[in-house]
């Protein structure tokens, strides 16, 4: 597959904005800037932000084993999704794929650009239909989210690998859930595919919502396209310093993690005395979707009692579910006593 013929043709004639830090790869001490009209008078932050992140990318790289290069920072994931519309989908003329339910913002960001969306239902156990998305013609990408949001399950291996190997355009699988699941990151297959597109944040196992960082790893030459495209100083130096300080403790996130999954093994034995409750799915995340005899009714019980869950009911193939996202052993044990009492 040629990605570069997958480009918008205005994207592939871009000469991208150079920022006055971009000129400087050899180390920022020592210098004397008068280049970029900061003002001088040193609290901390009166300096552009690095727009490549080199610091960050440099700590990921070890981690995750892979190039600088194949790595893409975003406020947030949103906006890496986000720049992959803009970098391969024409306005008014190309087409996407979603697999419905699944994360809301595939079809929010396709709408702001101007983008036609294709809905593939998932199955009844929440699965890609292979057939059916391999039957839509002229699409420009497929979203996959595994662990999917809100089913919470992954997809089956074999079935991702179906569709890297047969679909012809970009395939962005989401990974925002994957450090809770015992299936493996796509990570090490970038080589083999190269039309993947995964995106990681860290807003959820290593807990840093607030600061809003995703990353985006694909193919050099995705990733080139992808940062001809996107704002200069897209992460701000607070966000940037925030994530170096959380790699540091890598154990204390690796500690989190193994308590939100034993967590999510107490809460679902509890949530199985809950006369109410029909149906708990599989969830290889940190949260549970449950099937309940009326979610409106149900969630407007939480919401009474000061609990705020999220109800799903609206969304396809999810009717009268209501997902619970894992919080500490004492949250936890506030949902279940709610749980119990209005049975």
């Amino acid at each position: 597959m040629k990605i570069l013929e997958l480009v918008r043709n205005n994207v592939k004639e871009l000469k991208p904005y150079a920022s006055a830090r971009d000129e400087y790869q050899d180390g920022l001490n020592n210098k004397l800037f008068l280049d970029a009209n900061e003002n001088p008078f040193d609290n901390g932050v009166n300096r552009y932000p690095d727009p490549q992140q080199s610091q960050v990318k440099s700590e990921l790289s070890k981690i995750k084993n892979l190039s600088t290069n194949n790595m893409l920072l975003g406020n947030g994931s949103d906006e890496i999704l986000d720049l992959i519309f803009r970098a391969f989908c024409e306005p008014n003329k190309d087409r996407v794929i979603t697999l419905p339910p699944t994360y809301g913002m595939y079809q929010v960001l396709a709408n702001i650009n101007a983008v036609e969306v294709v809905e593939v239902p998932l199955s009844n156990t929440f699965q890609p239909r292979i057939d059916k998305i391999l039957e839509v013609t002229n699409a420009k990408i497929l979203f996959l989210c595994s662990p999917n949001n809100p089913s919470g399950n992954c997809f089956a291996v074999s079935d991702v690998e179906k569709l890297l190997k047969n679909f012809q355009g970009i395939v962005v699988l989401d990974e925002a859930y994957i450090d809770f699941s015992e299936q493996k990151s796509w990570l090490n297959k970038l080589d083999e595919f190269p039309n993947l597109i995964i995106t990681q944040t860290f807003s959820k196992a290593y807990g840093l919502a607030g600061i809003r960082l995703g990353i985006g790893y694909a193919s050099t030459e995705i990733i080139s396209v992808l940062n001809k495209i996107k704002p200069p100083y897209n992460v701000n130096s607070l966000t940037q310093q925030s994530v170096l300080d959380r790699l540091k403790n890598r154990k204390e996130v690796a500690f989190e993690i193994q308590q939100i999954k034993a967590e999510r093994e107490n809460l679902i034995i509890e949530l199985q005395a809950i006369s109410f409750i029909s149906k708990i799915y599989h969830s290889d995340a940190n949260f549970i979707l449950v099937k309940v005899d009326d979610a409106n009714f149900r969630y407007q019980q939480f919401i009474e009692k000061g609990i705020v869950i999220r109800n799903r009911t609206n969304q396809l193939g999810c009717k009268n579910c209501l997902r619970l996202t894992l919080g500490t052993k004492a949250e936890n044990t506030r949902l279940i006593n709610t749980l119990k009492a209005i049975q």
